[in-house]
């Protein structure tokens, strides 16, 4: 009805353009009579979904606008003032130890957005080797039935070797499909070609230590106000979605320059 409104003015406006009706004038006589609209509707309702059509661009033109900006903003703030994650030297961390950015993922093994995000972060890996490492950390969903079990396979295969978390890891996320379909059946075909010691993982996925590990990512990405999947901090800077390379590359590129913003 709103809309309609707004639409009934701008119709009686054009029909009284010689009186030069108030706002005013032109809001009481549609409110007083709602016809009026309705009837320059059915004159030209092509015309009506045509303006209707227009209008609706043009606020979902500002509305992007303004989230871009406001997202902006919120970056050149964590730029100064970074987000801190906990990073743990002892956990599985991808790429090289002194790298100068550090991502810290929180993802889903089982999210296909989380996938997406894989994908980007690949990508990012190839283009930064000697300046990318990568931190995974959990925040398995609850609609996901496979992402907590995955979680906890990933860390207790890291217990007994970093390099097999890290070919289970490419594996699940490459895989997804086989994850849905054979379920905990698909962790254990991945652990076995990774060459872990199956007898030990059976007993190390009820350690209490991997609960909370887990546990503690989740809060941390909560801390963060990470309520979605996958969600990353590069050296502190915030990216929360399945974002394309292009902005990573953004804010690698700025803090490799020294957390300059890049020239346009």
């Amino acid at each position: 009805m709103k809309a309609l409104k707004v639409l009934g003015l701008s119709v009686l406006a054009l029909s009284l353009a010689n009186c030069a009706p108030s706002a005013k004038q032109l809001k009481e006589a549609v409110e007083k009579d709602p016809s009026i609209v309705f009837a320059a509707i059915e004159k030209d309702p092509e015309q009506f979904i045509e303006v209707v059509n227009k209008a609706a661009q043009g606020a979902q033109k500002k509305a992007q606008e303004k989230a871009v900006a406001e997202e902006a903003k919120k970056r050149d703030e964590e730029f100064k003032n970074p987000l801190k994650p906990q990073i743990d030297e002892g956990r599985v961390i991808m790429g090289p130890k002194d790298a100068k950015i550090t991502i810290v993922e929180y993802s889903d093994f089982e999210c296909p957005y989380c996938a997406k995000g894989y994908s980007t972060i690949e990508e990012v890996m190839k283009a930064y080797p000697k300046d990318v490492r990568i931190l995974y950390k959990h925040l398995p969903l609850d609609f996901h039935p496979m992402a907590m079990p995955s979680a906890r396979y990933f860390e207790a295969i890291a217990m007994q070797d970093h390099a097999k978390a890290e070919k289970f890891y490419h594996q699940v996320f490459e895989n997804q499909g086989e994850l849905r379909a054979k379920k905990e059946g698909f962790l254990k075909e991945v652990a076995k070609k990774a060459g872990v010691d199956m007898k030990r993982l059976e007993k190390d996925l009820k350690d209490e230590k991997i609960t909370k590990q887990i546990e503690a990512d989740m809060e941390e990405a909560r801390k963060f106000n990470f309520s979605g999947t996958p969600g990353f901090l590069i050296n502190g800077v915030s990216l929360r979605g399945a974002y394309p390379f292009s902005e990573f590359k953004d804010i690698i590129d700025r803090e490799l320059g020294g957390g300059k913003e890049p020239k346009k």
